[in-house]
């Protein structure tokens, strides 16, 4: 049976304040794997820079970034990055962090791997694989 940890669980001294949680995941190798507190799985994009998102427009729409709500303090494992709106995006392990249109219900994973550029985000550290398409 795989672990699950939701990003609340990392943001718990957040709750306090009513803000904006992620969830937890899936456990692995890598750690468990993050969702949001609905339990709905966000993800990684290798094309990111470090704490930057690169995901915009038609690929913001596909997989839209999981943003902080205002006051929502960052951890020490969950921090946020600026995106280009001035909006903040909840980042673990300096990858900011996303959803995927094509999950449908919590514990989907179905944003694993495409492109080969999308990976479930875990709470270990993951290392980046080139190639593919991405979006």
């Amino acid at each position: 049976m795989m672990k699950k940890t939701t990003l609340a669980t990392i943001l718990f001294a957040t709750l306090a304040t009513g803000c904006s949680s992620y969830g937890g995941g899936y456990g692995g190798a890598s750690g468990a794997t993050l969702t949001t507190a609905a339990g709905m799985t966000l993800y990684t994009f290798d094309k990111d820079a470090e704490n930057q998102s690169n995901c915009y427009d038609g690929c913001a729409a596909k997989w839209p970034p999981y943003l902080s709500t205002d006051g929502a303090a960052p951890t020490a494992s969950a921090t946020k990055s600026k995106r280009k709106d001035g909006s903040e995006q909840w980042t673990v392990n300096n990858k900011p962090l996303y959803g995927w249109v094509g999950d449908t219900k919590p514990g989907d994973t179905t944003g694993d791997g495409v492109g080969g550029v999308w990976h479930t985000a875990t709470t270990g550290k993951r290392k980046a694989v080139s190639g593919g398409s991405g979006y």
